[in-house]
């Protein structure tokens, strides 16, 4: 059984200053990094063994880390990355119900709700947006407003077709081939 300490490494790990300035640049280097210190963490949650996690605010934080955050780092570009997406929105979406992104600091709550702006559900999206600006997130809403805009337009997000093996529609072929497209 995987040790709740496990939360605290998580926390540290991910808000540290050398890997706060990568959240949204990673290199190769460090998505094999993260692979190597976290893929049988991400196991364990993905087979819900850190569930128990999702009972405090900062132990739901992290949990929905490893879920949302680390496979898209671990296995960028391959179906994987997005195979434990919706276990994440359930920890985000019980942790908020219960309040506890208002007990975790503002800068850390992003990752609470970054869960929500990775579905494709538009109540999801929706949610996201309204969640990043009661929060007073303002870089972030508009981030979140742009994913909205896109599964609201698409229903989903077109540059994970290919990753998914999902057919592409016209309308999102011609979204990819467009300097306005959103690759991920």
């Amino acid at each position: 059984m995987i040790k709740d300490h496990a939360i605290h490494d998580v926390l540290e790990y991910w808000y540290s200053p050398r890997i706060s300035q990568c959240w949204f640049a990673s290199t190769p280097v460090l998505d094999d990094e993260i692979r190597a210190r976290f893929e049988a963490l991400w196991r364990g949650a993905a087979a819900g063994e850190l569930d128990a996690w999702s009972e405090t605010p900062e132990g739901a934080l992290a949990l929905a880390i490893v879920l949302d955050q680390l496979p898209l780092n671990m296995f960028r570009g391959k179906p994987a990355a997005f195979a434990t997406e919706q276990r994440a929105v359930e920890v985000a979406r019980q942790a908020i119900a219960r309040g506890d992104d208002q007990h975790l600091p503002r800068d850390r709550v992003l990752f609470l709700y970054m869960p929500l702006m990775h579905s494709e559900n538009l109540a999801d999206q929706d949610q996201s947006v309204a969640l990043f600006q009661s929060a007073g997130l303002v870089s972030n809403l508009r981030f979140a407003e742009h994913h909205r805009g896109i599964v609201r337009r698409f229903g989903r997000f077109p540059h994970r077709n290919v990753i998914l093996g999902r057919v592409s529609t016209a309308e999102e072929r011609a979204y990819l081939a467009s300097p306005e497209a959103f690759k991920g």
